[in-house]
């Protein structure tokens, strides 16, 4: 059961990320750019949880996890809330940071001293890593966490405030699932490093990943609605948006 909902998250990842690259090929948005980064390290941990739980763990397998899984994937889907909700020009000086943070990591976690890892079952990261690859993983995690929750938050009032502009609906409903998809992945961690249990945090993978993906087809139904309509439509619902100060 573990392998196999290890290869179905890789799979969810894979497709999503692939979703989201092709639209972000399209329309060059940034919260496109920023998902496709976050679901394809997705993708990649997942692998390495597939390998690790089907053939044996290794350092270099669980590096690659914990790397890609517990410290960074979460901070990227954050960047795309950020992107979504505040602009490109945020999410640009958001990014940077993000990218000096990625480099930080990625040094740390390959350099650093660990403990040998073998069998199939999952390792803990408190079993394996010292306190500065665990206090990375808990301030990349834990405040992209935040930050998608509070979008959520965020998008709930301002649509509770104005439900008669067009799209608020959707974002928050996007936002929303995107949150509670974050929390099902939080979850299974917790549950991983208190009590062990294998089938619950993997299950936590797969489920979480698509809700968050549920959340994107929400988030890019308006946008491709609003691409089908005819030009005149298009445009005046561009001058509609841009009067009331919306994107």
């Amino acid at each position: 059961m573990v392998t196999g909902l290890a290869f179905l998250a890789t799979a969810v990842a894979s497709l999503f990320a692939e979703a989201t690259l092709v639209r972000y090929t399209q329309r060059r948005t940034p919260h496109l750019a920023a998902w496709t980064v976050a679901l394809a390290m997705f993708a990649l941990a997942s692998a390495a949880l597939a390998v690790g739980v089907s053939t044996g763990w290794d350092n270099g397998t669980f590096r690659v996890f914990y790397l890609l899984g517990a410290v960074l994937d979460v901070p990227w889907l954050a960047l795309g809330t950020v992107c979504l909700l505040l602009g490109a020009d945020v999410g640009r000086r958001v990014r940077w940071f993000l990218v000096f943070f990625s480099g930080l990591a990625t040094g740390v976690l390959l350099s650093a001293p660990m403990a040998a890892v073998s069998g199939t079952e999952i390792p803990v990261g408190k079993d394996v890593f010292g306190a500065f690859p665990r206090a990375l993983a808990a301030v990349g995690s834990g405040v992209g966490a935040v930050v998608i929750l509070a979008g959520a938050v965020w998008s709930a009032a301002r649509y509770a405030r104005d439900r008669s502009t067009p799209g608020h609906a959707r974002l928050a409903a996007a936002n929303g699932l995107i949150a509670l998809g974050t929390l099902v992945l939080s979850s299974g961690g917790l549950v991983q490093g208190l009590v062990g249990h294998d089938e619950a945090f993997t299950l936590s993978l797969a489920v979480g990943i698509s809700v968050i993906y549920a959340g994107f087809l929400v988030a890019e139904g308006r946008s491709s609605r609003r691409s089908s309509l005819p030009a005149t439509d298009r445009g005046s619902s561009s001058t509609t948006s841009m009067r009331d100060g919306h994107l």
